[in-house]
């Protein structure tokens, strides 16, 4: 029975109850230390190895210093706008085209539900196989309901459990460190190898760029948090510190694995690797070390990546509902648990649809190229809107960061940094879906707009 003496929640301009804010600046670093580190790191050392060759720290610190460019456009707007929604609602208010703020929200949306699907397909595929065989793609189909549960449940239970996610996720890569250390000090290692670029079949400017632009999607997932604005306490205080020291965090972690990866093992067996990559790490490191324990750290690393994301995706229609740009359906929350059921109902099918006819392994590379293009807009937003003043003091990012970081973003989208083509034609058909699902949208809202006008008089001659 409802209590009615008790406090009743906040609600939004469209009536629905306010999210709960639980997420304080401990639980937002490491929802963005989580977020970030997700399942990348782990698949792509051997991919970014065979583009570059042994130098395989330089993409991911040359990845780091344009996302951390970024990010400071992103600080400053969710400083200005601490509301979900984030690259969509700062595209929507910076240039006023519906079409475009539709297809922006979309770009990442798809990447939150493709990464959450990647996810899902590694862990009925590959980590689980380790422990047992069962049938694809019912586990993976399993795996999305479960996750999809957690994020009904509340945001408070979603974030706790990545507490607990992340940490065990460190702890693998932690392992890899120590193993390198261990070995180097020991007198094992090449270091040679870490000034080695491929330079068989392109330049060195192209293999690196080319290597950065793969290696950009590891360190994707700050633009997450943003969506989570809404069920922070004091947003505005709070962001600027986390998202830049968990940005710091995992960069580290990624130069201290990729170092330790480069020393150990030579860029052409990492390649060889594939996914596997940091296993061939640790056999070469610690060969008595049992397989069994480095994936079980896997198996919670994609939960973990799993959960974050879908989080973000159903956040950010939730946000883009509230703001009129989606049909209002999708931000309804429920009354008790206070989560945007609708939106995550929605996403949750999608990432189903995914994992059950898509290789999934393809989209990597074009989730990349779309959230480039995202980022692109978005530090090209934030100083349209400086125009645009807000009573509130926040964050304020210096002018030459997000004019070089839009730059930087443009050149890793462009042909010229020899990402392959296969990323532009996967993307170029998503995006086409994007505006299929745009012009749905359109018909739908103008269908209500004359139903609620209702039928017009005839104008008497």
């Amino acid at each position: 029975m409802v209590d009615a003496s008790a406090p009743q929640p906040a609600t939004t301009p469209a009536g629905q109850p306010e999210l709960k804010r639980a997420i304080g600046p401990k639980l937002l670093l490491l929802f963005v230390v989580g977020d970030i580190l997700g399942t990348t790191i782990y698949a792509l050392t051997g991919q970014v190895a065979g583009r570059v060759g042994g130098a395989l720290w330089l993409p991911f610190l040359i990845a780091f210093v344009v996302a951390f460019m970024t990010a400071f456009s992103y600080l400053e707007l969710v400083g200005k706008y601490p509301r979900a929604a984030g690259a969509a609602l700062y595209t929507n208010k910076a240039f006023h085209i519906p079409a475009l703020t539709f297809m922006v929200a979309f770009a990442v949306m798809c990447s939150g539900i493709t990464s959450a699907s990647s996810a899902a397909v590694a862990f009925g595929n590959t980590y689980l196989k380790v422990f047992a065989e069962l049938p694809m793609p019912w586990v993976a189909i399993l795996f999305v309901i479960g996750i999809a549960l957690v994020n009904f449940r509340g945001v408070s239970e979603s974030v706790k459990a990545n507490v607990v996610l992340t940490c065990i996720e460190l702890s693998g890569l932690a392992i890899i460190i120590a193993v390198g250390v261990w070995a180097v000090a020991n007198g094992d290692g090449e270091p040679s190898r870490l000034v080695e670029i491929n330079t068989a079949d392109t330049t060195w400017l192209v293999a690196i760029t080319s290597a950065t632009s793969l290696a950009f999607f590891a360190m994707v997932g700050f633009e997450d948090s943003v969506n989570m604005a809404e069920e922070c306490q004091d947003p505005v205080r709070i962001f600027p510190k986390a998202v830049l020291w968990g940005m710091v965090i995992t960069a580290t972690i990624y130069l201290l694995v990729s170092v330790t990866s480069s020393l150990l093992v030579p860029a052409d067996d990492l390649a060889a690797a594939k996914s596997d990559a940091l296993l061939k790490v640790l056999d070469v490191g610690a060969p008595g070390l049992p397989r069994e324990i480095f994936s079980a750290i896997g198996l919670f690393a994609v939960i973990n990546s799993a959960l974050i994301n879908m989080m973000m995706a159903s956040r950010l229609l939730y946000g883009m509902a509230n703001e009129k740009i989606i049909p209002k359906a999708f931000g309804t929350v429920h009354p008790a648990r206070r989560t945007p059921w609708v939106a995550i109902v929605f996403t949750s099918a999608i990432a189903i649809v995914l994992v059950s006819t898509v290789d999934i392994g393809v989209l990597g590379g074009t989730t990349a190229l779309l959230l480039l293009v995202v980022f692109s807009i978005v530090n090209v937003a934030v100083l349209v809107l400086r125009k645009d003043k807000v009573a509130h003091q926040h964050f304020r990012a210096p002018t030459v960061i997000p004019v070089l970081a839009a730059i930087f973003c443009v050149y890793l989208v462009s042909p010229l940094s020899g990402r392959p083509a296969r990323d532009y034609i996967v993307a170029a058909i998503l995006l086409g879906v994007g505006v299929l699902l745009w012009g749905v949208n359109w018909l739908l809202m103008r269908a209500a707009k004359q139903k609620e006008q209702g039928p017009q008089e005839p104008v008497a001659s």
